[in-house]
């Protein structure tokens, strides 16, 4: 139960940032579609929470973009790239800015952060959502479709590599498929999610660090 704040957080925002990013660009398809909301009832998946809730990776609901729609100076598949960086970037930021709220509740409030059980369980929930961020960002920076890092890999691919995995796309899906429900992927992961936020937290630490001299 502690980690569903978290999940709620992380997919809401998530989310939000893609539609957020297209509108910036000139398309409102996600807009028109009520999906330029906080509200996380309009980004939740079913399978995906669950996955978030239990296994610290999953999704929200697509949002649907309209690359024909952007107005500024930038091509297709780049303004696709930065779309699907959105959402990963968010839930880092708010990896960082939770892992600060942690911090400055055991560095002013100590005696209330671990000696109260309401105390307990708020160190607890910020904990969590720190970890389904960071799992959440990861996971979707895998360059396989459907998840964002597929998007974001086709910005940076020649024309013929781009033709190649777009023929391949059914190949990417199953071994997508293959990833998601075997221990391979956490396996590949759950290292990556400990050193980020691992990196987050010295990070943190050393700002606290400093700024108590």
């Amino acid at each position: 139960m502690l980690t569903i704040p978290g999940v709620l957080v992380a997919i809401t925002f998530h989310e939000y940032a893609h539609a957020f990013a297209a509108y910036k660009l000139g398309d409102d398809t996600a807009k028109n579609q009520g999906r330029l909301s906080l509200n996380p009832f309009a980004h939740l998946d079913p399978i995906g929470v669950v996955m978030l809730i239990f296994a610290h990776i999953g999704w929200g609901k697509p949002v649907q973009i309209n690359p024909n729609n952007f107005t500024r100076k930038v091509s297709a598949r780049t303004g696709e790239a930065i779309v699907a960086f959105a959402g990963p970037l968010m839930n880092f930021i708010l990896a960082f800015i939770f892992t600060i709220i942690y911090y400055s509740i055991i560095t002013f409030a100590t005696s209330f952060a671990y000696t109260t059980e309401i105390g307990t369980i708020i160190r607890t929930m910020i904990e969590y959502t720190v970890l389904v961020n960071v799992g959440l960002g990861v996971f979707n920076l895998i360059p396989l479709p459907p998840l964002d890092g597929s998007k974001i890999l086709m910005a940076f691919l020649s024309y013929n590599a781009k033709r190649w995995f777009e023929e391949h796309t059914q190949l990417f899906y199953i071994i997508f498929l293959i990833v998601w429900i075997t221990p391979i992927s956490s396996m590949i992961i759950t290292p990556i999610i400990e050193v980020i936020t691992n990196g987050i937290s010295s990070l943190v630490g050393w700002i606290f660090l400093l700024f108590s001299f």
